[in-house]
């Protein structure tokens, strides 16, 4: 193929009157209405002087535009780099240095800060708002519908995603057309999409899950989406019905739960409800399977790979795990000093091989070298084990790893024990500087509503399943956990906040 990324995921669908978006507004985008906004823009790109393989940064809000620009990249052979629409000036002016983009494209209420960061940085600023207005629009509109595809090889560069950062400075991950199309393909395979599926979604555009997971599985397999601005708990009952699929991370669920009218009449015309990008608590996978007799598959990816496992379609789906590697996909655990492989059933660190794998850190030579091996393993920094059927589980992160005395504690066992008791809702455990063992545990809860843990019985039960090293010294009860905009529970501010415990007064 001429530019395989383009012509699998867009231009398969030419000429199709078959829906694609529908939107809040009551009206749908068609495959065909869709590609033909999409080839006006790629005009636009290349009339401003954009070349094949420059990067376009993104920051704007969802929108059907918003997508047709990035259908435009790969039309045009560029690098579609999406940006997350909190990020503020001082975080983009990084962004748009660092990548080198020769276009960003911002919401207008964003052009008095953004263009002069950009203008010094070499690059052209053209607008695109909430309700798909902006000078990039306008542009559009006066342009032909038909766009010559731009030749590209699979293994040329399709996106930046940059990482979050929260170990230092965020690390633009480079994503072939390869790295993309096989893994959209591969979940198409395996969630057994078709092209009668109808999707919700709900999810921001600016990362892989509800770009490069929902969106392109759905082109892949030719479907439609319920194409929604973000999480709006009305619209979702409201055009469930008219649904067969669901992507969501853990929150969607939880807020589900909490609604009475999410019955299981609601979500009868169903087939599959999928959650990532944060663990999901086994007390929702239960509590959902109780109120709709359907269970949640649960997967695993990051920003660096895409997908790299799955609960399976047909066969059990195991609460607190992330099922199997996908098809093409190798994983293995190691031990996180020496690289080797452990046996079945330890903790260690998850390495990754496979055409998900993206092609290294942009302008990060070193890190891209102690990230990604000779022989293509990613080693991911998420802390994991495989049991004895081969379900993969993830116990936290590497730099979530607490060292107390010389002992290695690993949250998510004692998070498992705190979850379970009377009261708690979830828990997050983290290390804070001691000064006799280096590093100790503090349990964070948060309560189920109307309930106040009582933290003393709790210290009391966690005697019986964990080690006396493992027990928390202190439990303190918040009413909510900080968590990014993809429901990730943030580690490093629960750290922050309690770094001084333990400090002699």
């Amino acid at each position: 193929m001429a530019n395989p990324l383009y012509d699998t995921l867009f231009g398969a669908h030419a000429g199709r009157d078959a829906p694609f978006l529908h939107l809040s507004d009551g009206s749908t985008v068609t495959y065909a209405g869709f590609l033909a906004q999409a080839a006006q823009i790629a005009h636009v790109l290349t009339g401003l002087g954009v070349q094949p393989g420059d990067r376009v940064a993104v920051q704007v809000h969802k929108s059907p535009q918003a997508l047709a620009l990035c259908a435009a990249c790969a039309q045009a052979g560029l690098v579609f780099l999406p940006l997350n629409t909190a990020y503020t000036t001082d975080e983009l002016t990084y962004f748009i240095e660092n990548s080198g983009a020769a276009l960003v494209v911002c919401d207008a209420a964003k052009t008095g800060s953004l263009a002069p960061v950009a203008e010094g940085l070499g690059a052209r600023v053209e607008t695109l708002n909430a309700d798909g207005t902006g000078s990039l629009t306008d542009k559009a509109a006066q342009q032909s519908e038909q766009f010559d595809t731009v030749a590209r090889d699979a293994d040329d560069l399709a996106a930046f995603l940059y990482t979050s950062g929260t170990t230092g400075r965020s690390k633009g991950a480079m994503l072939t057309q390869a790295n993309l199309l096989s893994n959209a393909q591969t979940l198409v395979k395996e969630w057994q999409f078709t092209a009668d599926d109808v999707l919700l979604h709900a999810l921001p555009i600016f990362h892989t899950h509800g770009l490069f997971v929902a969106t392109n599985v759905t082109l892949v397999a030719g479907g439609s989406m319920i194409f929604m601005p973000g999480f709006d708990l009305e619209q979702i009952l409201a055009q469930m019905p008219r649904a067969t699929t669901m992507m969501g991370v853990p929150t969607f669920y939880t807020r589900l739960l909490d609604d009475p009218r999410f019955t299981r009449e609601a979500a009868a015309h169903m087939r599959l409800f999928i959650s990532g990008s944060a663990p999901l608590l086994a007390e929702t996978h239960v509590q959902f399977e109780e109120r709709t007799g359907q269970r949640i598959l649960e997967r695993y990816g990051m920003t660096e790979t895409n997908m790299n496992t799955s609960n399976p379609y047909d066969g059990e789906r195991r609460a607190g795990t992330v099922g199997f590697p996908l098809p093409g996909v190798e994983l293995k655990i190691t031990d996180p000093d020496t690289g080797a492989t452990l046996p079945q059933g330890e903790v260690g660190v998850i390495e990754v091989r496979g055409p998900n794998v993206f092609k290294g850190y942009w302008q990060m030579p070193e890190k891209t070298a102690a990230e990604l091996r000779d022989d293509g393993f990613f080693i991911t920094g998420d802390l994991g084990q495989i049991d004895a059927d081969g379900y993969v589980s993830i116990v936290g992160r590497g730099k979530d790893l607490i060292i107390s005395g010389g002992y290695n504690i690993y949250p998510k066992e004692v998070e498992l024990v705190l979850d379970e008791q009377p009261g708690v809702l979830e828990s997050a455990v983290i290390g804070v500087p001691h000064p006799d063992f280096g590093e100790t545990v503090v349990g964070v809860l948060v309560p189920q509503k109307g309930q106040s843990p009582d933290t003393d019985a709790i210290m009391e039960t966690i005697k019986g399943p964990l080690a006396r090293f493992k027990h928390p010294r202190r439990l303190v009860v918040i009413d909510s956990l900080p968590r990014n905009t993809m429901g990730k529970v943030q580690k490093n501010v629960l750290r922050d906040a309690y770094k001084d415990m333990f400090a002699p007064t």
